[in-house]
């Protein structure tokens, strides 16, 4: 992983490596049982949502991708072909559903019925972001709960299996009436962090909201059993935050914030700030998702944070690098789990 050899802006985006590397917190799990390589009736498409994503899975994997066409009508209705067979294949659809959620949402439905239609034998959603999670549980009356709507959507559409990365709440899982796979990405951060040789008594791993807790303790336990630090934070709006306090010594130290996503930042930059006026030495932030919306760019790139660490799940446009910005590839993470999944073996063993 140290041997990067991409650069954005000077910082190092980590490539897919030839010989098929996982995160050393994963290798030994990995050596435990050989996984079949077996890429019969096996077979991979992409959505337009990420297709560098699908094409670095492809490449972990040993495979081409298959050939599909996706149009747009003059309505802006999607049109969608396979233009291989997949009769009793084992099918794997890679479309995140970022922005624009609902056009990418509806070219997976598509895409998925396009497959059941041509007669696959078993289609898995491989959604790295899962769009409308967020919307879990109704806060107050009246409201809607999304995301179990995604989930049926999805499932009626014609999917037999879900790979999902991250999830922003463990119960999303049960929405599904079909099996749903959750690919934790944390390790591919650990890695990248144990690279920059951060001493462990000046590392504190922060949670920027209560609801985070239990996400940082878990990734502190593998920083080296860090300390863990919380923003107590009362939002009183979608998208509007504000930071009460610190529970928490961060005084000298290297601060760690650990989130599922970034969306405009107000609430992990609110935290960073509070974090310098508590004597943090430097503030990292760490997140699978990078959701990224105005004016999320604005605020990463003031100065608060020495580092923001990212992985590819959702597509950052070139205009929105900056500096401090470093992104982590989880293909060959998501390339491992769909080998799993195909040969029938474990995939939570990946994680432990």
């Amino acid at each position: 992983m140290s041997e990067s050899s991409n650069f954005v802006n000077g910082k190092p985006i980590i490539p897919v490596l030839n010989e098929r590397t996982l995160p050393k917190f994963m290798e030994s799990a990995r050596e435990a049982k050989t996984v079949s390589r077996n890429s019969n009736r096996l077979k991979l498409f992409s959505g337009r949502a990420n297709p560098t994503l699908s094409q670095e899975i492809a490449r972990y994997m040993g495979l081409e991708l298959g050939k599909i066409s996706i149009k747009r009508f003059a309505d802006g209705e999607i049109y969608v072909q396979l233009q291989e067979s997949v009769r009793g294949c084992n099918v794997y659809l890679i479309q995140p559903t970022c922005p624009p959620a609902n056009e990418n949402l509806m070219e997976l439905k598509i895409m998925i019925d396009a497959c059941r239609r041509a007669s696959a034998k078993n289609i898995t959603a491989v959604i790295p972001y899962f769009g409308y999670a967020r919307a879990d549980r109704k806060t107050q009356g009246r409201e809607s709960i999304a995301a179990k709507l995604v989930a049926n959507l999805i499932t009626k559409a014609g999917a037999d299996r879900v790979l999902a990365c991250d999830l922003h709440s463990g119960q999303s899982m049960g929405y599904f009436d079909i099996p749903v796979d959750h690919v934790h990405c944390q390790p591919v951060i650990l890695d990248y962090l144990a690279s920059k040789m951060i001493s462990s008594s000046d590392l504190v791993v922060v949670s920027p909201d209560v609801g985070g807790v239990a996400r940082a303790r878990a990734f502190a336990k593998k920083l080296s059993d860090a300390p863990l630090a919380i923003v107590d934070k009362r939002r009183h709006g979608h998208n509007v935050a504000e930071v009460m306090n610190l529970i928490g010594d961060v005084k000298g130290k290297v601060a760690v914030m650990v989130d599922d996503m970034i969306d405009t930042a107000g609430t992990i930059a609110e935290g960073a700030a509070l974090l310098h006026e508590e004597g943090a030495r430097e503030v990292y932030a760490c997140c699978t998702h990078a959701v990224f919306s105005p004016p999320a760019i604005e605020r990463l790139s003031s100065g608060l944070f020495h580092e923001v660490i990212i992985t590819n799940t959702i597509p950052v446009a070139e205009k929105n690098y900056f500096p401090q910005l470093t992104i982590i590839t989880v293909a060959n993470l998501l390339g491992e789990t769909i080998w799993r999944v195909h040969d029938d073996s474990s995939v939570s063993s990946i994680f432990q």
